[in-house]
């Protein structure tokens, strides 16, 4: 790399603007490819759980922002299964209010409460270390109402073709636009939805 003149990465900008131009059809073709990965004994797959979360998120009301982060919140479960919330979390950040950001990437300890009273030596209440961020009360709504209830094998779900254009919408915005990102804006689940 350092032997690179300025038309060789003038060369590559123009080039990675391609790539970059790409991620949503990259996102929705990794989603695809999960159409038949179980999730080790659940009845339905990481494709069924990514539609049924997206799909009660939008019927529940919510902005593009949280139905996408809904829909690829596991997208990282089949590589990163220890951290696959910060791994989707990295994913979506330059492009959607900090906010659903925190949420994606702390999603996996806010679940717990579920079912970690289960296995020895974990901690149903993890999440509690965070009980005074300001992001709290969103996350545990997100599991509550969108992520926990998605292993439904009989639920109805919108398709991925259905959410293909919201996808597009998000990655076609500027980078770390802070018009998008919002920081320090919290306005809740509750506050997009309705109930």
């Amino acid at each position: 790399m350092k032997d690179g003149t300025k038309e060789d990465y003038e060369f590559l900008r123009d080039q990675e603007h391609d790539f970059f131009a790409m991620t949503a059809e990259r996102l929705l073709r990794e989603l695809a490819s999960q159409e038949h990965d179980t999730i080790g004994g659940y009845k339905v797959t990481r494709l069924q759980h990514a539609l049924q979360s997206a799909t009660r998120a939008e019927n529940d009301g919510a902005d593009t922002d949280w139905i996408v982060a809904a829909l690829l919140h596991d997208i990282g479960d089949g590589l990163a299964p220890q951290n696959h919330d910060r791994m989707a979390a990295e994913i979506i950040r330059p492009f959607v209010r900090e906010e659903v950001t925190w949420v994606v990437e702390h999603h996996g300890v806010f679940q717990m409460v579920y079912y970690a009273q289960h296995y020895e030596g974990w901690n149903q209440f993890e999440r509690e270390k965070y009980r005074d961020h300001p992001c709290y009360q969103s996350c545990i709504d997100f599991c509550e109402r969108w992520d926990q209830t998605s292993f439904d094998p009989d639920y109805t779900m919108y398709s991925l073709e259905h959410f293909a254009p919201m996808v597009h919408a998000v990655f076609d915005r500027k980078p770390y636009d802070p018009a998008v990102l919002k920081a320090g804006v919290v306005t809740g689940i509750s506050a997009n939805t309705v109930t």
